[in-house]
This record gives C-alpha cells, structure tokens and sequence, in this order.
C-alpha cells in the first residue's frame, strides 16, 4: 500500500492506537497531520515519526471544543492544502455508573469526547474529503457491541460511533467518500494511565483484560494501524458502512471453546 501524496489527519495521536497509526501512515509516504492535548507525547510521536517518513504537522488541541476542531482542519489545509483521509480516534473511558451523582458529568464528558468530536470533525472535513474522493475511519470499540459492567457511558458512546459510521458512510456514499468503523477489543497502551489507575493496580486490569480474549493475546497497536492502512488504501474500495472487528475473540462470548 502506498499513500505517497496522501494527506491524513489522526486525532489522539499521542499515545497508543492513534501513535501507531499516524507512524503507519507516514512509513507509507503520507504527509500526517497529529492531533492531541499533551505536548510531550506529541513531540515523541512526532519524533518517532520523522525517522520513518515526512516529519507531521503537530497539532495540540482539544477536540471536544469546537474552536480547536476549527483549526485543526484549518491549519491541516493551511499546511497541506488538502485532505485525503480523517481517523476520529480520540477517545476516554472511565467507570461510570448510572446512578451515582456524577453520572451525567461522566457521560457528558465521554459522548464530548468520543462521539461528538467526531461528528464535528465529519462535518467540517466532509466537503474537502470531497474533493479528493477520500475516505473516513472511526476508532471505536467492541464496548459499542457488548455492554461492559459500570461503563454505561463509554459503550454508549462507541456504540452511537457505530451507527454514526454507517449513517454517514450513507450520506457520503454518493460523493465517493468511503466511511469504516474498527472495533479493537484490548490493546496495549497508556490508557489505564490515563484513567488515573494506580501503578500497583495495572498489571492486574491487564491480566483481566487478556482473560476476556479467547486467543489469550492482547493486540499491539500496530495491528489497528494496518488495519486502518487497508480500510484507506484502494485495496478497500468497495469497502464502506462497515464495522471491522479486532479483539482476539472477545465478542465470541463466555460459551467459546478454548
């Protein structure tokens, strides 16, 4: 796959799934666009970046304003002048549960996050995919097809990603704008850290994890990022509305021979 003269912009760049696939990206000749909130974490993604491809356009914004979703299609276009592919993958979790007193502040702040940047970003990036008959991917989560115990607000918000991806690969579909969603079960990454999890408790929600997948693997990164690399590349033409799944067996359910 070659994305030579391509222009991608990733959103949640700065770690994790988004890192992997900004760096796919560019080891593919794209020029990339990186978005997030932690200066530091760019910086190395940006550094890691260059050693394999063009250097990116650093972006540090907060997607759930929508004055930062402004600029970062502006400066994308400032820097680039097009648009070729948008991966919404920023995303949060978090415990929520329905009926403690915080429980709308949770969800609030997830849907901002996870649902709503995306819609956002869609809507101001969808005439410029336009014009370079481009392609969206949607990070979402195999939450949004199974209910998780205290996560109402996350698999909420995956599973609206979800159908957001096929309503809008419906309306762009007309335009020759392809629009895919990718459901990872566990992947290695920052994101208990992220959380707020203590150090000491970690290693423990990892082993969960790696419980709740029937091929006893958790994914690596990479593995999404060429994933998201096939779903944009021509070798994916035909291919929009869909919701690909990478969990190494999660939604198979607990009657899954082992």
């Amino acid at each position: 796959m070659s994305f030579n003269n391509k222009v991608v912009l990733v959103t949640g760049a700065s770690s994790g799934i988004g890192a992997a696939i900004a760096q796919k990206f560019a080891e593919e000749g794209a020029d990339v666009a990186i978005v997030g909130r932690k200066v530091d974490k760019l910086r190395n993604v940006s550094e890691n970046i260059a050693k394999v491809g063009n250097k990116p356009l650093v972006i540090v914004a907060d997607v759930t304003k929508e004055s930062d979703g402004q600029r970062i299609i502006d400066d994308t276009l400032k820097q680039y002048g097009k648009l070729d592919v948008l991966i919404n993958n920023a995303g949060v979790g978090g415990a929520s549960n329905i009926l403690e007193e915080d429980a709308m502040t949770a969800f609030d702040r997830i849907m901002a996050t996870n649902l709503r940047s995306a819609v956002y970003l869609t809507h101001l990036a969808g005439k410029h995919l336009f014009e370079t008959k481009g392609n969206i991917i949607n990070i979402s989560s195999v939450a949004g097809q199974q209910a998780m115990a205290q996560a109402f607000a996350y698999c909420t918000s995956k599973a609206a990603l979800n159908h957001f991806t096929r309503s809008v690969a419906l309306e762009f579909a007309s335009k020759g704008v392809r629009v895919n969603a990718i459901c990872p079960g566990p992947v290695k990454s920052d994101i208990f850290e992220n959380v707020g999890f203590s150090a000491e408790i970690i290693p423990a929600l990892w082993d969960m994890m790696l419980q709740m997948t029937h091929l006893k693997r958790i994914s690596d990164p990479l593995e999404i990022a060429e994933l998201a690399c096939y779903l944009a590349s021509d070798k994916a033409v035909g291919i929009t509305g869909s919701i690909f799944v990478s969990d190494n067996g999660v939604l198979l359910g607990s009657n899954a021979k082992s």
